[in-house]
């Protein structure tokens, strides 16, 4: 359960599957653009995506960790 929530939200949001599918929209209107024929690999959308959960994981996760070393009161006033 740890980082689920990170986890949808960095899949869901701007930055998870917007993100590659954007990405890979750009790289086809440029192919096409210069007259080549498009391909973009499913493995660079995959990556993509992963490379986003990886850091939505990272980012959920370090303030967490960092809070629970804390006493309960003053984790509630660091904010």
């Amino acid at each position: 359960m740890l980082g689920t929530e990170s986890l949808l939200l960095s899949a869901l949001g701007a930055r998870g599957t917007t993100g590659s599918l954007l990405g890979a929209a750009a790289a086809y209107g440029f192919a096409r653009f210069q007259g080549w024929t498009p391909v973009v690999p499913p493995r660079s959308l995959a990556g993509g995506l992963a490379a986003t959960l990886l850091i939505g994981v990272i980012a959920g996760l370090y303030p967490a960790f960092r809070a629970a070393r804390l006493h309960p009161t003053v984790a509630l006033n660091a904010t």
